[in-house]
């Protein structure tokens, strides 16, 4: 960490460390859609489906840096669960970074997506446990109407079919000032804790813009 702090953040404080990141957004887990965690129409969401959340979140930063870093070119994924009776921070997760990043881009990506050098993505606050960090090959289409996520042999989401609505939805993770698309999706994932396939659930695409 001493190395990345001195070629990264120019000897600062995590939190005054410089960064921005920004491209395109696809998540899907195990609601119906349209997700009641969601905003609709700027109304705050409530309750998951079934009390419980399975997801797969995926990030396609089309241009970002950190400092001098760049981090343009590179892609991250997030699976974990939460439960809505836990109170505080319910969040178990694992986090898959492009294998592609090189050891400074997957310190620095991995510090960002822990909250660890400030910034507003606030939904960092919501993770209570991180049970890997992981290197991986993830491939990501977020072309509108048929986004996919790939993560080696590990897991996947795809697009089934849009959500016919013609009003507002957004997302806390994006941040409910990018709203997006509703979609119906399919995933899978098969990793330690995490075993699960769903058909036809919900699925959000939107773009993000996070920076400190």
């Amino acid at each position: 960490m001493g190395t990345l702090r001195n070629a990264a953040m120019g000897g600062k404080m995590a939190n005054e460390l410089s960064w921005q990141i920004e491209g395109s957004y696809y998540e899907a887990c195990n609601c119906a859609a349209i997700c009641p965690c969601r905003r609709q129409n700027g109304v705050r969401g409530g309750r998951s489906t079934d009390g419980f959340c399975d997801f797969l979140l995926s990030w396609n930063i089309l241009k970002g840096h950190a400092g001098p870093l760049d981090l343009s070119g590179l892609a991250l994924c997030l699976a974990g669960n939460y439960n809505d009776d836990v109170d505080g921070q319910p969040w178990s997760v694992i986090i898959y970074i492009d294998e592609r990043a090189s050891k400074q881009q997957a310190e620095v990506l991995s510090q960002i997506f822990q909250g660890k050098y400030g910034g507003n993505n606030a939904f960092t606050g919501e993770i209570a446990e991180i049970l890997a960090i992981r290197p991986a090959r993830v491939e990501l289409d977020h072309t509108p109407g048929s986004e996919r996520i790939k993560i080696a042999e590990i897991g996947s989401a795809e697009v089934v079919k849009p959500v016919d609505f013609a009003g507002i939805v957004s997302c806390g993770i994006p941040g409910h000032d990018h709203p997006g698309h509703e979609n119906i999706s399919s995933i899978h994932l098969k990793d330690g804790p995490f075993n699960w396939a769903y058909d036809e659930r919900c699925g959000f695409s939107t773009d993000f813009n996070y920076w400190n």
